[in-house]
């Protein structure tokens, strides 16, 4: 009897201690908890730089930044190109006069120089001064005149030949130009004797006008506008190459007028690409291949006609077809593309000419652009990053959950452990206001327990007593107890055995006598004990 009491006990011990094979325990609760709350963070974050468009700020960053760029180099190509667009004009009024001057003593009108071919050099000679001056003083790369003359009138291509000046500033510097590198591109030798200054290894003493538009395009303008002033009648030539050199430039030039209103040649300056690109080279840490262009355009941009400056040369590209078709405009941007290659950029209206001048149809852009692939690949890799950094967050929020979990949750486990223990009364305090609440609760309670079951005198040793005494019992009493023990009353066992209530008290009293008890509660106390530690009354 005392060991399967025992048994019994030891089982609702084991019970108690194992935990529940069909529940989660506690602290992966509350990491799973934590973990989720991290989580819900992390795509709150997500949305909100969806929202507000962080992962497309790269984009946006970029189009500021592009912006700023046409802004300073549309104000650096207009300040310059105007400056130089002055500088021609008054080096055309100059010029004019000078030249008029030198054969009026001649006693030779400058309408009729082609035909005192003898005069030329003395003539070319005398403006070289003037003309350096204005080199110098426009930091241009190019001074020239050309004369509505040659010297040798006999030649095959005469008609095509033209006398005149063209001096070159090899190395426009704009930052240092205190020892320029100046040679002679055109005119006669004994300028460059006289000056002691080289000749270009391309040089020629005439120009050829055969296919010169920076020539014709301004004679032939003030000839049908002999009443328009030079402000309105100088002319910017598209780039092109010199003729017989690898050199390109840009010439802006400007009729000579004498005081009768005839035409006799042209003047003016030159921006070489080397001093383009020396003046408006992008100044970007971003984009190492940002670069800029000055394009004449009609519905594209002419590639083999433009200005470039910058880490990348678009007119490199250009073979067979120079045309960058405009397309698609993406937000602030546009899209430049030129056979499989494509550009993204902004360009804008730059005024070359006043609107009244007899150039002002010509329209020029300067744009800002960059490969497209340079502008995906950096945003791409700030999302990358942003990416990584939220990844970074989800890990670290991973790992503090754990943590937080583990560290929580220690404390109450070894509460826990502590209320498993035998002796309540003895176990350290876990510094949790609840836990030690019910360590005391607990312990108070098994005294009261402990208290009860010796006042109660209920030990395993009665029950087995009890149990024993049961054999004592005669039949006729037995029949008494076993009604008893299937919960019947004295009443009913009087009806089922057919006794009289008298017979059954006088059977109780030999009963509780035997079995040791009292009264017929006590007797039904045992039996219930006996009951609930599945204990059989044979």
């Amino acid at each position: 009897m005392k060991n399967i009491l025992m048994k019994r006990i030891d089982l609702i011990k084991q019970a108690i201690r194992k935990p529940a094979t069909d529940g989660v325990p506690m602290d992966i609760r509350l990491f799973l908890f934590l973990l989720v709350l991290v989580l819900t963070i992390v795509l709150g974050v997500i949305v909100i730089l969806f929202i507000t468009g962080t992962f497309t700020a790269g984009l946006s960053e970029s189009e500021l930044m592009i912006e700023n760029e046409l802004l300073h180099a549309e104000q650096g190509i207009s300040k310059q190109y105007g400056e130089m667009s002055v500088q021609a004009i008054a080096f055309s009024k100059e010029l004019s006069r000078s030249i008029e001057s030198k054969t009026d003593k001649l006693g030779i009108p400058v309408s009729n120089l082609h035909d005192h071919p003898e005069v030329l050099e003395e003539v070319i000679s005398g403006e070289f001064d003037k003309s350096l001056f204005y080199l110098q003083r426009s930091k241009s790369s190019g001074v020239f005149f050309i004369l509505n003359a040659t010297i040798n009138p006999t030649l095959d291509n005469a008609k095509n030949s033209r006398a005149g000046l063209y001096i070159k500033n090899m190395e426009p510097n704009i930052i240092s130009a205190s020892s320029p590198n100046i040679i002679i591109l055109r005119g006669m030798p004994s300028i460059s004797r006289k000056n002691s200054l080289s000749l270009h290894t391309q040089w020629k003493m005439e120009f050829d006008v055969s296919n010169a538009p920076y020539y014709h395009r301004p004679v032939n303008a003030a000839r049908a506008n002999n009443k328009m002033p030079l402000s309105r009648l100088y002319y910017w030539n598209t780039v092109f190459t010199l003729p017989n050199t690898s050199e390109e430039a840009m010439l802006c030039s400007v009729p000579l007028i004498d005081s009768q209103g005839n035409v006799f040649g042209v003047c003016g300056l030159e921006i070489s690409t080397m001093l383009f690109k020396l003046s408006h080279m992008p100044n970007n840490n971003i984009y190492n291949r940002l670069f800029c262009m000055l394009s004449p355009i009609n519905e594209n941009i002419e590639l083999n006609k433009s200005m470039v400056a910058g880490g990348y040369s678009a007119r490199i590209i250009s073979k067979g077809d120079d045309t960058l078709k405009i397309s698609e405009n993406r937000r602030a941007f546009h899209s430049y593309k030129h056979q499989e290659r494509s550009f993204l950029g902004i360009h804008k209206l730059v005024h070359l000419y006043p609107k009244d001048s007899a150039f002002s149809d010509e329209q020029w852009v300067v744009a800002i652009m960059v490969p497209e692939e340079d502008i995906v690949g950096s945003i791409t890799r700030l999302n990358l990053i942003l990416i990584s950094l939220l990844m970074m967050l989800v890990i670290g929020g991973i790992i503090l959950s754990f943590v937080l979990s583990r560290r929580f949750l220690k404390p109450i486990t070894e509460g826990l452990d502590i209320i498993k223990s035998s002796d309540l009364s003895e176990a350290p305090r876990t510094k949790i206001a609840e836990i030690d609440n019910l360590i005391e609760f607990l312990a108070a309670h098994n005294e009261d327990l402990y208290e009860k079951a010796r006042q109660e005198n209920l030990s395993i040793s009665i029950l087995d007593d009890f149990l024993e005494n049961t054999n004592k019992l005669s039949p006729a009493e037995r029949s008494v107890f076993d009604l008893y023990v299937k919960g019947h009353t004295a009443k009913e066992a009087a009806e089922i055995l057919c006794l009289s209530i008298n017979t059954i008290k006088t059977h109780n009293k030999r009963i509780y006598m035997k079995l040791n008890v009292a009264s017929r509660e006590e007797l039904l106390l045992y039996i219930s004990l006996l009951n609930e530690i599945g204990t059989d009354i044979k």
